[in-house]
C-alpha cells in the first residue's frame, strides 16, 4: 500500500506541475496579447497623394429696392427743398446683404408723378419732364457713387419680409417745380447700381432709416 500511495503521488505531481504550466501560458499569452495590440497603435499612418473632397459654390442673385407706399414719408418735397424716399429692399441670397453705397442717375433724371401712394395712375399734368424731382446730391455724370451714412444689413432670403428704410432727405424737388405737382406722390428714377457684399458672421438689425449727405 505505501508502494501504491508513493506510485500515486509520484503521477499526481506531474499533472499538477502541468496545470500550472498551463495557467502561467495562459496569463503570459494574454500579456503577450496585450503588447501586440498596445504596439499596433504605434504605427504611423499617412496620407496618399491626392487625397481631397468636392465642394460647390452657390450662385449670387442681384438685390432688389422697389418704391413702398408704407410708412409714409416723414419729410415732404416742396419746390427748392428736399424729402424722404422709402424703399422696399429684397434679398433673394441665402446669405445676408450689406449695402455700403448707392449710384445716382444724372441729376437732370427726374421722376414722374402719380396719384396714389402706390404709384398708380399716372399725373398727366406732372410728368418726368416737368417734376424736377430727383435723388438729391447727383452730379451731371451717371452712376456716382454716394456712401450711405450707416451700411444697411439685408438678411437672407427676406422675399416673404423685405426691409423697408427711408433715405432721409435724399429727395430734391427743383425751385421751378410747377403747382401741378402738388399732393402728389414720385416713382424715383432707377438707381444705376450699389456696393454690396456678403455679411459674414452675426447679422445685427439694421436701423430704419438711412441716407448720404455728399
Amino acid at each position: 500500500m505505501a508502494h501504491n500511495s508513493q506510485t500515486s503521488l509520484v503521477k499526481r505531481g506531474p499533472r499538477n506541475w502541468s496545470r500550472r504550466a498551463r495557467i502561467m501560458s495562459g496569463v503570459l499569452g494574454v500579456l503577450m496579447a496585450g503588447g501586440v495590440a498596445f504596439a499596433a497603435t504605434n504605427w504611423g499612418v499617412g496620407l496618399g497623394a491626392g487625397s481631397s473632397g468636392e465642394a460647390e459654390s452657390g450662385s449670387v442673385s442681384n438685390i432688389t429696392i422697389t418704391a413702398i407706399a408704407s410708412p409714409a414719408a416723414t419729410n415732404l418735397l416742396y419746390p427748392g427743398g428736399n424729402g424722404d424716399v422709402v424703399v422696399s429692399i429684397t434679398n433673394p441670397n441665402t446669405v445676408a446683404v450689406t449695402i455700403t453705397a448707392v449710384d445716382l442717375p444724372t441729376n437732370i433724371t427726374y421722376a414722374a408723378g402719380y396719384t396714389t401712394s402706390n404709384v398708380g395712375g399716372a399725373v398727366n399734368s406732372c410728368t418726368a419732364a416737368v417734376s424736377l424731382v430727383g435723388w438729391n446730391y447727383a452730379t451731371a455724370t451717371a452712376g456716382t457713387v454716394h456712401t450711405l451714412t450707416t451700411p444697411i444689413v439685408v438678411g437672407a432670403s427676406n422675399s416673404a419680409a423685405p426691409l423697408v428704410i427711408t433715405l432721409t432727405n435724399d429727395a430734391t424737388m427743383g425751385a421751378t417745380s410747377p403747382a401741378l405737382c402738388e399732393s402728389t406722390w414720385f416713382s424715383m428714377p432707377s438707381l444705376t447700381g450699389v456696393a454690396a457684399s456678403e455679411t459674414t458672421g452675426a447679422v445685427v438689425t439694421t436701423a430704419l432709416t438711412d441716407g448720404w449727405t455728399s
